[in-house]
């Protein structure tokens, strides 16, 4: 037992100060004061330092789907007849990912409301570091192919780098300040740029540094034994260098406090959530409490005016239609984003070869310029797209900046389809660019950061998890039935893509109809979690939230806009 009021444990990366409303007896009184203080609490350097915790995690995930953009392709030199990997092994291996990810969006997804987030933050990148070993330890066997074993350890990721979709995004925005949420919430997300950018990197990297045993094959097919044994290694460094970051990470995964928010509308327990509505400002790991009093606080934790969670609840809020609404904009606009954003982004190696960017029968060549093209791509379209979302997302709004996304990747794909036979390369290439720019300054960063906002703290994670799930659906859709129609016509066993330019228009659909669903949410800036569950969910939801919004600064919402 801990001296009253008094906390202990903590990180560097989540901040905490004695409990200053031990003193307060009502505990929607408590509730209010103590979010109050984590809405209300100026920009500081315990922000960033959450930010970049659950960062790296998207940092880690990134670079572990996109890595296998370029490692198929090495792939294809070791394990595969004439040097090039059948089109059903580069599908199945990069479908794989995205199967588990939707496993473990709606899994996870759902224990961080049952359960809370504290409990299960750090296990799904355990995970993740596990299985990306794995990936770079595997091999062919006499029973077993290459291809199986890592669409075996890629599911399982999979699962890994789903649960960090719903918990990464809750906890964040859970944790923020409501004047930068947005911008938090948008630059953990944002460190998937980065990911992208480090696994090309890391490609571009080993082949410069194996290129002497490269060199000397003039096409894939006369890649002799010594130079596979170099792409094998360099597809092994490139899978495993994603584990490094994830490492660092765990410790203060492992070690945050629960979310105050959780801890009062789910768990009830008030004497503990107002001791860990500090701990994020303290730069410890929980808020210890009097034992006596927690016992006395549980006791009274019928008197919180905030709904209990139950199935029955469930089903209730989101059979009427003013509350699922909301999680169809959220879920139809992530998976029509989606089929574009991973039909085009795990396909990047395939594109660039195919506008001429990257087509050089020799090996180091070819490997080097994939790297390369890559790397423009990322550096010149999707990190600045995802930076310019985090500086104006909380000023220009999320609404607006994925309707204009939508809008402006509508006309591009059917500039790209109607214009690809007719435009050079580098017209190509500059439109693809502009596409990655307003993919990330756009919906790809609006539609993590919406559904963490906007729905009530015990569905949260769960409909977050949804919402992040359907995305995933979207990218298994755009692999397995609109990715191959690019061969459509091609001569058999050749891996060209004559049906490419028409596959962008039907991207350009699928953008379009983004613009309907983007109808469907709400605009969160600047909000309180509170104030936004009062006036998406009405006076009966949550009468309380009006004196919260008051207390944190905002301004009380007019009750005449609450009416169904």
């Amino acid at each position: 037992m801990t001296t009253l009021g008094k906390t202990s444990g903590g990180n560097s990366a989540f901040k905490n100060f004695n409990n200053q409303f031990s003193h307060v007896t009502d505990p929607n009184e408590r509730r209010r004061l103590a979010l109050a203080e984590i809405d209300k609490a100026p920009f500081g350097w315990y922000h960033v330092r959450a930010v970049v915790v659950a960062g790296i995690g998207f940092f880690t995930d990134a670079y572990d789907i996109f890595a296998i953009n370029m490692v198929t392709v090495m792939l294809g030199i070791v394990y595969f007849p004439k040097g090039a990997i059948s089109e059903h092994a580069d599908t199945a291996i990069k479908v794989a990912t995205s199967c588990g990810t939707v496993a473990g969006q709606l899994g996870f997804g759902w224990l961080a409301d049952v359960i809370g987030r504290k409990k299960i933050y750090g296990l799904e990148l355990m995970i993740i570091i596990f299985t990306t070993m794995a990936q770079a330890l595997s091999s062919n066997s006499e029973s077993i192919s290459i291809t199986g074993i890592l669409i075996f350890w890629r599911v399982i990721m999979g699962i890994g780098i789903g649960g960090d979709y719903p918990l990464s995004s809750i906890i964040t925005s859970e944790f923020a300040t409501t004047k930068w949420r947005g911008a938090m919430m948008g630059a953990v997300f944002a460190m998937q740029g980065i990911g992208q950018l480090a696994a090309a990197l890391v490609a571009f990297i080993c082949t410069l540094a194996f290129k002497e045993q490269l060199k000397p094959a003039q096409t894939f097919a006369t890649c002799d034994d010594h130079c596979k044994q170099a792409v094998d290694r360099m597809w092994r460094i490139v899978i495993g260098f994603g584990a490094i970051p994830a490492c660092i990470a765990l410790y203060y995964r492992l070690t945050i406090p629960e979310t105050p928010r959780y801890t009062f509308d789910v768990a009830r327990d008030v004497e503990k959530a107002a001791a860990d509505s500090e701990a994020f400002l303290n730069n410890q790991a929980s808020g210890d409490v009097d034992e006596i009093r927690q016992i006395e606080g549980l006791a009274n934790a019928g008197a919180l005016t905030v709904p209990k969670a139950s199935w029955a609840d469930f089903w209730r809020h989101y059979s009427q239609w003013r509350f699922f609404k909301i999680l169809l904009g959220t879920a139809g606009s992530w998976l029509l984003l989606d089929v574009a954003f991973y039909g085009l982004g795990l396909n990047n190696s395939i594109i660039l070869n195919t506008i001429g960017y990257s087509k050089n029968p020799k090996v180091y060549e070819q490997l080097r310029n994939n790297a390369i093209g890559n790397l423009i791509l990322i550096c010149a379209g999707a990190i600045p797209g995802y930076w310019v979302t985090v500086f104006t997302v909380d000023t220009v709004g999320r609404k607006p900046i994925q309707l204009m996304g939508f809008t402006f990747l509508t006309a591009l794909f059917f500039g790209i389809g109607f214009g690809f036979h007719k435009l050079p390369p580098n017209g190509l290439l500059a439109l693809y660019v502009l596409c990655q720019f307003f993919f990330n300054f756009g919906p790809n960063a609006t539609t993590f950061i919406v559904p963490g906002e906007c729905f009530p703290t015990r569905y949260r994670s769960t409909s977050h998890g949804i919402s992040a799930a359907s995305g995933k659906i979207g990218a298994i859709l755009a692999q397995t039935l609109i990715g191959p129609l690019r061969t459509r016509g091609a001569p058999a066993g050749s891996n060209a893509s004559p049906w490419l330019n028409n596959v962008m228009k039907i991207f350009a659909g699928f953008m379009a109809m983004g613009i309907l669903t983007t109808l469907l949410i709400p605009e969160t800036k600047r909000k309180t979690l509170e104030q936004l569950v009062y006036e998406l969910y009405g006076e009966g939801e949550a009468q309380e939230e009006a004196t919260i919004a008051a207390a944190s600064g905002a301004p009380e919402p007019d009750p005449k806009t609450l009416k169904a």
